[in-house]
């Protein structure tokens, strides 16, 4: 399922998520030269983060082969990867998949929240995600890189504060595509258990591919994080408002 937008009106102007976007757009531009070789390669091996180089079960000063380049580990910038990493991506479907999701979800959650309390919110789910996924392979020697940890904490934040919020969704049913306006909470809580049944073979692999347990470390520390880090009353008054404005004239 793909989000195409929801029925959710914000009140502020989304100015955290607009600039996390283009932060996100600038880092692919500048430091991974728009997905071209072997700018992008090296971008990975420098500012993602290999969960056996972080924690040391990867000794310093060896290399990796990634591609056609070789990354030597160890330097200055590993242990703060965890926070460069979620700033880069792995081609182009990688980043505006990512970054459409963000749009779609991260206005109405800065808008419970404000964009201080948004921006604080994003880096720590983002820093979950990292966690979750070096737990669940702590000796990999795969560079892990994108936004979407901290991005499914700003999903699981909007499940929990606008759970019957209409979004309007592509479904991909084989050869047929078709379009649905589905509860939040069930295109959300449908997302959530994608990534936790395609991260159970993961923890048997040590190869590359989706990082499905920074999804779920991100979607819960957004689970866990949005009541305190939202302004008290906001997040209600805006559903009201939402559900006043779906209700259907008699």
């Amino acid at each position: 399922m793909i989000p195409l937008y929801d029925d959710n009106q914000t009140r502020h102007v989304a100015y955290a998520t607009y600039w996390l976007i283009g932060l996100n757009a600038g880092a692919f531009a500048l430091l991974q030269g728009l997905s071209f070789e072997p700018m992008l390669t090296h971008s990975l091996c420098r500012w993602g983060l290999i969960p056996g180089e972080l924690l040391g079960t990867i000794p310093a000063g060896s290399t990796i082969q990634l591609g056609q380049v070789l990354c030597t580990t160890g330097d200055l910038w590993t242990y703060l990867t965890p926070i460069t990493s979620m700033f880069m991506h792995g081609g182009w479907f990688h980043i505006i998949g990512n970054l459409w999701f963000l749009h779609v979800f991260g206005d109405n959650v800065e808008d419970a929240m404000g964009w201080k309390r948004f921006v604080i919110f994003y880096l720590i789910c983002g820093l979950a995600a990292a966690a979750a996924q070096v737990a669940s392979n702590p000796t990999s020697p795969i560079p892990m890189v994108g936004a979407s940890g901290a991005i499914g904490g700003v999903m699981g934040a909007y499940a929990r504060l606008y759970p019957h919020a209409r979004v309007h969704t592509l479904i991909f049913l084989g050869f047929l595509i078709t379009r649905a306006s589905i509860p939040a909470v069930i295109m959300l809580g449908y997302w959530f258990v994608i990534q936790v049944v395609g991260g159970i073979p993961s923890l048997a692999s040590n190869h590359g591919g989706i990082a499905f347990w920074a999804h779920v470390g991100g979607f819960v520390m957004g689970l866990i994080l949005v009541k305190p880090f939202s302004r008290q009353g906001d997040h209600k008054r805006q559903e009201n408002a939402f559900i006043k404005f779906r209700r259907p004239e008699r």
